[in-house]
């Protein structure tokens, strides 16, 4: 399985799994499917929601990885 870093695309990881929507949804990020948010980064979404991106990635791994 792919390994999620910073840098990877929010629409890539929820390719990888549809199971990830619930990551993003639980800190705020309401607006998947529209052009921006899905186009942009975990890095630069984060940022936009005041998120730790290092903890959100180490989840999102960590899900991946059990599956």
């Amino acid at each position: 399985m792919a390994k999620v870093t910073k840098d990877t695309i929010i629409l890539d990881v929820l390719r990888m799994d549809e199971g990830t929507a619930p990551f993003f949804l639980e800190i705020g990020m309401h607006c998947l499917g529209c052009p921006s948010a899905s186009g942009e980064s975990i890095e630069a979404a984060c940022a936009v929601h005041g998120v730790d991106c290092d903890a959100l990635v180490d989840k999102l791994n960590a899900y991946l990885e059990s599956k």
